[in-house]
């Protein structure tokens, strides 16, 4: 079964739902999906929506036309008046966090997969969008920037918590500094961009296809136990590995998946427990 979201052409992003797997895409291929007020707000409501289903197994994140996000629109969101600007800066999520910065982060707080397929340009807040994915599959003429420099501005879309967690503070700050561009070998090189794949949007599918076969508790508990355990102490990261696997033991799920590596590979799994 598919679902797509009403009013399509009018929608600054699309949702399709199948086989548990959701394609939300970027719909504003003649501005090559630059991001505006509304465009972030329609990918909060989303990424809200998505989060509260849970039969939902990934999520693909791409856009529509020659490139994934070429970074802000500038116009479109001046565009809005002063006040709504002001308005989209006002903290939004977990107090300190604004609308701006909330639309790359909010895919962290997803107990799926959330996976990227870029293609075309992906500057500025492309890039932030989507390195707030877990994992980034690039096409091989992708043309990737923290390319803010060149409007004297910083990465504010979570661009310093979400380039941390990828690349030493050197590079991220010559890339910062300079605004240069890199194609995709260079960018997986650096960290930026998981893998390369000709038809990134089909390695997307594959990918997630793949990880629908695991129990989805587990694939939860994975994401939110690295969440936890990624730049903590020692003793933070332990103690969330033993509080993730005291959950997943003998769940219903869990013991679905046992049943199936020992030659059951038809017994279905439950919706997600998180």
């Amino acid at each position: 079964m598919t679902a797509t979201t009403a009013s399509a052409s009018a929608s600054r992003v699309l949702v399709s739902v199948e086989g548990g797997v959701a394609h939300v895409r970027l719909n504003r291929p003649d501005k090559h999906n630059g991001v505006d007020v509304a465009l972030i707000e329609e990918l909060i409501a989303v990424a809200r929506r998505l989060k509260r289903d849970k039969s939902l197994r990934a999520v693909i994140l791409s856009g529509e036309g020659p490139s994934f996000c070429a970074g802000l629109d500038i116009k479109g969101v001046m565009g809005g008046g002063p006040l709504k600007v002001a308005l989209a800066f006002l903290p939004l999520w977990k107090p300190w966090a604004n609308r701006y910065q909330v639309v790359s982060m909010i895919w962290r707080s997803l107990s799926v997969p959330v996976i990227a397929a870029i293609h075309g340009n992906c500057f500025g807040a492309g890039i932030q969008l989507a390195l707030g994915a877990d994992i980034r599959i690039a096409a091989p003429g992708s043309r990737i920037s923290v390319m803010e420099a060149k409007w004297g501005l910083i990465p504010d879309m979570a661009g310093t918590v979400l380039l941390r967690e990828v690349l030493p503070r050197d590079v991220a700050l010559e890339l910062t500094y300079t605004g240069r561009i890199l194609d995709a070998g260079e960018a997986q090189a650096l960290g930026l961009i998981t893998r390369i794949a000709d038809d990134p949007l089909a390695a997307a599918k594959a990918l997630a296809e793949q990880i629908a076969t695991r129990s989805p508790d587990s694939v939860a508990a994975a994401k939110h136990l690295f969440d936890e355990a990624w730049g903590n102490s020692e003793y933070g990261a332990l103690a969330a590995e033993r509080k993730w696997q005291r959950r997943l033991i003998g769940r219903k799920n869990q013991r679905v998946a046992s049943a199936r590596n020992l030659g059951k590979p038809d017994t279905p799994y439950v919706p997600r427990s998180w």
